[in-house]
């Protein structure tokens, strides 16, 4: 599933192709919107929200409504930008939603999640995520006051919960515990400063926001940028320790730890 930033740059894409365009032609492949029609309205904005994207639309065939279109990309979807003419690099069975806007067309592939729905609705898809890590309501000590609510809750569970914090995923939730030398599978509560630990994933995502891939070393050579995520069968690139890998939580999320450099606690 991608991470916050990639989710980001997903928005920023968007936004660059459709802010401020007229829909000439809107196709929603998903049975529960599929005779839905936005063709005449403007396309506003579309911002990413954790790992969500909230692509705003006013008017349309009802000039006075305005529309979110809630999307997720879950672990295979994303969103394409073509001009007009561009072959589809994805067959076009694997669409789900295309906007139109003339010159270019934003066409969302495999989403995990399409909802069309009321502007003032939105908090009904969102609002019950915590802080944005790459938004303009980052709040840090709200961020730490919903990652320690519960102290006996395995830190790597409680860095995933979007609840907690909105936009960690599986890499940064990984190279997050490494950097601050915590195994995944300690409680919450044996943090000694979780302000340091939430301050550093956001330092993360926001110098990795505008990379193509993830770099937590400073190295960005292939094999070399990230300390022990997808090393279950090498060595810690730090103090060379074979690195060990597991699973976390209901959903058996991958994680990765060091057992030198993260000894449980």
């Amino acid at each position: 599933m991608p991470e916050g930033d990639a989710v980001w740059r997903t928005a920023q894409r968007l936004a660059k192709a459709l802010d401020g365009q007229t829909l000439v032609h809107t196709d929603f492949r998903v049975p529960q919107h599929a005779t839905a029609d936005l063709s005449g309205g403007t396309v506003v904005e579309t911002v990413s929200r954790g790992k969500h994207l909230l692509t705003r639309i006013d008017g349309g065939p009802d000039a006075d409504t305005r529309w979110t279109l809630h999307t997720h990309l879950k672990m295979e979807g994303s969103w394409r930008v073509y001009r007009r003419g561009e072959r589809w690099t994805k067959a076009g069975s694997l669409a789900r939603v295309v906007l139109d806007v003339g010159l270019r067309s934003a066409v969302g592939f495999q989403l995990g999640i399409v909802e069309l729905l009321p502007r003032e609705r939105e908090d009904d898809v969102v609002g019950h995520l915590g802080p944005d890590l790459l938004g303009p309501d980052w709040d840090e000590e709200e961020a730490v006051r919903r990652l320690t609510a519960d102290p006996a809750r395995p830190l790597g569970e409680a860095l995933l919960d979007q609840r907690n914090l909105a936009g960690i995923g599986t890499i940064y939730r990984t190279e997050l515990c490494f950097l601050t030398g915590y195994d995944p599978r300690s409680p919450v509560g044996v943090v000694a400063d979780p302000l340091r630990m939430v301050r550093l994933a956001h330092r993360m995502l926001l110098q990795n926001r505008q990379l193509p891939q993830i770099c937590t070393t400073g190295d960005k050579r292939r094999g070399h940028s990230l300390w022990i995520y997808g090393r279950g069968t090498e060595r810690c690139l730090r103090c060379g320790t074979p690195v060990e890998r597991g699973e976390l939580g209901e959903q058996r999320r991958v994680a990765y730890w060091c057992p030198s450099c993260q000894p449980p606690r």
